[in-house]
């Protein structure tokens, strides 16, 4: 297994949740039927005849309300993987107190349903009487019906053994490769669910319309460590967030803003991309510097250093041969100074390039002060005062 997976398994545990509920149904047989004369049936493996209902349905809405809501809770902030769900390690205890408190309900809702279990087939009996006979003999009983009843959940580690064959392994590692995949595919799902529902239309909406974006934000940041792609997606929606007003109906611009987001969440392919390319937009761009050029700069500026400068002598001869036997620095400072300024008899430029080199060496940079002389190398203008500032605003980035 890569180093990789394993780091991925690490920070993932496996909800594994079981919900088992009675079907209250039976197939439906050729005897049931009341046929007319001279009616035939088809054969069976043209057609099959389906199932017939031994109860009210509505009797089991209850359990597969339960069972949603306990998948619901899981894809929260975990997503499908290996028939149940990859929740992150730092969520698995309040995914088990959900579990827990939803495990209660349908252990309560069961007694209630056993205990009117008779009753509720009585009187589904009642609503159709001329099938009495066929809806009768198949009703099962309560002891049976009370092991069909069960919900129960599992939250374990994934893991392989050392001696698995290589190619379990690599089935192992393909799943968990698709797991940024489900994880996008979910995401698009509730967005589209959101669009249909609550934006496409609407010239203004409530802010419950923004639940859905939080619960999309929260999953994606919550398995971020699942695709480096998500970040960058995470930080859009908070600056979304970050611009809604807190009171009033969402209208407006703003409004078209979130459903932008939610169109471009709606599409896995094009999340992936957007996060690509916020990723690349980001990335700062270093420039290659020979390192020995760099040190013979340095060097420069030490040996030009008025002597009240602390510099160790040691450097001194190193210095001298730099600036003698490279040719690039002959008249270095020449025609630095065009017509708009006149040059001073004591080389005033030298001396303000010198007195913010030695500024820098008073304060340790040494980073800082190789790159003022590096730009003083530069045959462009210089004037008094210039200070040249590192643009540090914060680039805000939208689609």
């Amino acid at each position: 297994m890569s180093h990789e997976t394993q780091m991925l398994l690490d920070r993932v545990v496996l909800v594994k949740v079981e919900a088992n509920i009675y079907g209250a149904r039976k197939k439906l047989k050729k005897e049931d039927l009341v046929l007319a004369d001279g009616s035939k049936l088809p054969p069976e493996d043209l057609a099959s005849l389906g199932s017939k209902r031994l109860l009210d349905p509505d009797k089991l809405t209850v359990f597969n309300r339960l069972k949603k809501e306990a998948e619901r809770i899981c894809l929260r902030v975990g997503t499908r993987f290996l028939g149940g769900f990859a929740v992150p390690v730092e969520s698995a205890a309040s995914i088990t107190a959900e579990l827990e408190r939803i495990a209660l309900d349908f252990t309560a809702a069961k007694t209630e349903f056993i205990a009117g279990y008779d009753a509720a087939v009585t009187d589904w009996v009642i609503r159709h009487p001329e099938f009495a006979g066929i809806i009768e003999q198949a009703v099962d009983s309560v002891e049976f019906v009370s092991t069909r009843l069960s919900f129960d959940f599992l939250v374990v580690s994934v893991g392989l053994p050392d001696s698995l064959p290589p190619a379990d392994v690599a089935r192992l590692e393909s799943k968990i490769g698709s797991l940024s995949e489900q994880m996008f595919y979910e995401i698009s799902v509730e967005a589209n669910q959101l669009i249909e529902q609550s934006l496409l239309g609407k010239e203004q909406v409530t802010r419950n319309a923004l639940r859905p974006i939080r619960r999309m934000r929260d999953k994606l940041d919550g398995l971020g460590f699942l695709d480096h792609r998500v970040a960058p997606v995470v930080s859009t929606i908070d600056d979304l967030l970050a611009r809604i007003p807190n009171k009033g109906a969402i209208e407006g611009s703003i409004l078209q803003e979130i459903l932008a987001t939610a169109m471009l969440l709606s599409d896995p392919d094009k999340t992936r991309r957007h996060g690509e390319g916020l990723l690349v937009n980001q990335t700062p761009v270093f420039e290659e510097t020979d390192v020995d050029e760099t040190f013979e700069y340095v060097d420069l500026e030490l040996s030009t250093v008025p002597t009240e400068t602390t510099v160790s002598t040691e450097a001194k001869p190193v210095i001298a041969e730099c600036v003698s036997d490279n040719s690039d620095f002959t008249d270095l400072f020449d025609g630095i100074f065009d017509d708009e300024l006149e040059p001073t008899p004591d080389d005033w430029a030298l001396e303000v390039l010198l007195d913010k080199s030695q500024t820098n060496l008073e304060t340790g940079n040494d980073a800082d002060r190789a790159n003022d002389l590096e730009n003083a190398a530069k045959p462009e203008p210089v004037t008094a005062g210039d200070d040249e500032e590192a643009d540090d605003s914060d680039q805000d980035y939208w689609f």
